[in-house]
């Protein structure tokens, strides 16, 4: 009499066990390394020849094309390992780990501070006009630093945050004898 060690049963195939067995839901896996022949290029490869053909810049040539002269004026930078907040002349921008989100001042609605009775968490939370807010807390070496943060950013809002109503002195109506 015969005896097989280990499973009689076959490997199972299926979406379960092998993504690849429905089509379109992974890209699918060309064979065309193996056939290509030393004069062919695939699709990487490809990419790279056609960055090769742009000239890159150089330190001697910056390239100026997407910078912007920043003008002179206040700007807020506060962070911490994890979160940043830079207020300037473009806007304010928050970025916590490695998300991000950029506000111009006219998407603005309003901006809050807050700092704690006890810790060194410092709140900023940007209002948009549509109702939503996002908050970011940063930590403060100190909590001595909370009150230089609360007046560079009022100088910030002060040059570039505009109200959308203008400062109208109402006037009184005058009575008539």
């Amino acid at each position: 009499m015969e005896q097989r060690i280990g499973s009689s049963s076959q490997p199972l195939e299926g979406a379960g066990f092998d993504p690849a067995f429905i089509p379109g839901l992974t890209s699918p896996v060309s064979g065309e390394a193996e056939d290509a022949g030393p004069g062919d290029a695939g699709p990487e490869e490809a990419v790279e020849e056609a960055d090769a053909d742009e000239p890159t810049p150089t330190a001697e040539e910056p390239d100026d094309a997407g910078e912007e002269e920043a003008p002179d004026g206040p700007v807020f930078e506060a962070s911490d390992r994890r979160a940043k907040f830079v207020a300037d002349h473009q806007g304010v921008r928050l970025s916590l780990d490695d998300q991000a989100c950029e506000f111009r001042w006219d998407e603005i609605g309003a901006i809050e501070t807050e700092t704690p009775r006890f810790g060194k968490r410092f709140t900023i939370t940007v209002h948009t006009p549509d109702r939503r807010w996002y908050p970011i807390e940063i930590e403060a070496e100190s909590r001595a630093r909370f009150a230089d943060w609360d007046e560079q950013l009022d100088a910030v809002m002060d040059k570039y945050f505009e109200d959308e109503t203008p400062d109208s002195k109402e006037e009184e109506p005058e009575e008539s004898d």
